[in-house]
């Protein structure tokens, strides 16, 4: 799960150094970005360019799907979103009571005249 503090802590201050675009991707994969874009400059030079076009797109989404992959494992467990579930529903349940007791208070009476009608027959 990212916390606060967990966003906190990957998030630096703009005069920090090496903050910028690429802040939170990690190194390995700016460095094979900065191949790729190395391979697809150097393929525009040598093949045909539509072959190189292909081989630079080819290249760019599979560097954009390890980029996208890059944080799969960073996620709450499912332990941990029902915990948040059951914290919200509780603090909903709380807000809501008096207007939960108020209807409550309104179905009993309504049993009770529904029970004193039926009786009356």
């Amino acid at each position: 799960m990212i916390t606060a503090a967990v966003r906190r802590s990957r998030v630096r201050r703009p005069d920090a150094p090496g903050a910028g675009i690429l802040d939170g991707v990690s190194r390995w994969l700016a460095v094979w970005g900065a191949i790729w874009l190395a391979g697809s400059v150097g393929a525009f030079l040598v093949l045909d360019p539509i072959l190189a076009s292909f081989v630079a797109i080819f290249g760019l989404c599979l560097w954009g799907v390890a980029v996208l992959s890059s944080n799969w494992e960073q996620h709450s467990s499912f332990e941990q979103r029902e915990l948040d579930r059951a914290r919200r529903r509780a603090e909903r349940r709380e807000r809501t009571k008096d207007a939960r007791a108020r209807d409550r208070a309104r179905w009993e009476a309504h049993q009770q005249r529904k029970a004193g009608r039926s009786s009356g027959r």
